[in-house]
């Protein structure tokens, strides 16, 4: 079924009355999905370890290794995998059993279920360098040198389920992949900015001209909608925007003014601060604990280089029109 969609319209997509289960359900975008899924008719189960931070209704408590063991008692249409760990800093071993295994714990559980489609949520992080990256079509990665244990863990993910896409068994296999997801409930991409404003100022580089590329969290559950009934999509990657990037500086200050906040800056040079931040990485990989730097390489890159993702995909493949604009999104997350 193919949606038909209208800039800042409802999407007209009927209700196919068919079984979901959404990863990371207890998370931010996961919560947003489940509950996208609901409205528009599914029958979904909210999956998680945290059961008291799970969607009211149905739910399955337990981790990955426990769903790939599980069985339901009835068949499952839709796999929606946004259950991830998800940070600039952490131990390979923690990446690779959370993103790599977990993953294939949710394709076993998706092949066992009957389901028709898995739809996995994957980063944009994978397109990441310290340099301006503009117009990032879904084919521009190199996997060699990824800037983290999170996007080396992503990166073999997306090649996990790319082969078993190859395969005649199985799943549909759609890969989102959604850059800055924010708006109202984001425990992580805001905060985080705000605390860095409040201990120690924004750091400014470029004078804040990088340009982001941002995507409201309601736009990123219509996209998983679309990508879970869509036909003709099996094994794609999708960049997934709001298609609307603008300078660090201009976003950041228009959403300060909704939270009636000023400015803080600390300008600093970017070449410093990137090899300040490699330097700090290998220190922290050396002391007791592997304690998260102050500033890493990853964080650099994403505040001092404009990386804008190329969407012509989503529009084409998924009719993906995004419902919910960024100011509406900036706005909305001031109000909470």
């Amino acid at each position: 079924m193919r949606a038909r969609e209208t800039e800042g319209a409802t999407p007209d997509v009927a209700p196919r009355g068919e079984t979901a289960l959404v990863t990371g359900a207890s998370g931010f975008l996961g919560g947003h999905v489940v509950r996208d899924l609901r409205a528009h008719g599914y029958d979904v189960i909210a999956s998680g370890r945290n059961a008291a931070a799970l969607p009211a209704g149905e739910t399955f408590v337990g981790d990955l290794d426990h769903l790939a063991r599980v069985d339901l008692g009835r068949p499952v249409d839709v796999v929606v995998h946004c259950a991830a760990l998800s940070s600039p800093w952490g131990r390979w071993a923690e990446f690779e059993h959370a993103n790599v295994t977990g993953t294939a714990r949710v394709l076993e559980f998706a092949r066992s279920a009957g389901a028709r489609r898995l739809v996995h949520i994957s980063s944009p992080g994978i397109y990441a360098a310290p340099r301006d990256r503009l117009g990032i079509r879904e084919d521009d990665v190199d996997p060699r040198h990824p800037m983290n244990g999170y996007i080396r863990s992503k990166l073999e993910a997306e090649a996990l389920l790319q082969a078993a896409s190859a395969e005649s068994a199985g799943p549909e296999i759609v890969i989102l992949r959604p850059r800055g997801i924010i708006g109202r409930g984001d425990p992580s991409l805001v905060p985080r900015i705000l605390r860095v404003r409040e201990r120690f100022g924004i750091p400014l580089m470029r004078g804040g001209r990088g340009v982001v590329d941002l995507t409201a969290v309601e736009n990123v559950a219509l996209a998983v909608r679309l990508a879970a009934e869509v036909p003709g999509v099996h094994g794609q990657a999708i960049n997934i925007t709001n298609g609307d990037p603008r300078p660090f500086r201009a976003v950041l200050e228009q959403l300060l003014g909704e939270l009636g906040l000023e400015p803080r800056y600390r300008r600093v040079p970017t070449r410093v601060v990137y090899a300040a931040a490699g330097f700090l990485e290998v220190v922290c990989g050396l002391l007791p604990g592997h304690p998260e730097p102050p500033v890493t390489r990853y964080t650099v890159t994403t505040i001092a280089h404009s990386q804008t993702l190329d969407i012509s995909r989503a529009r084409d493949l998924l009719g993906y029109r995004p419902i919910v604009s960024l100011d509406q999104s900036l706005a909305g997350y001031a109000r909470v």
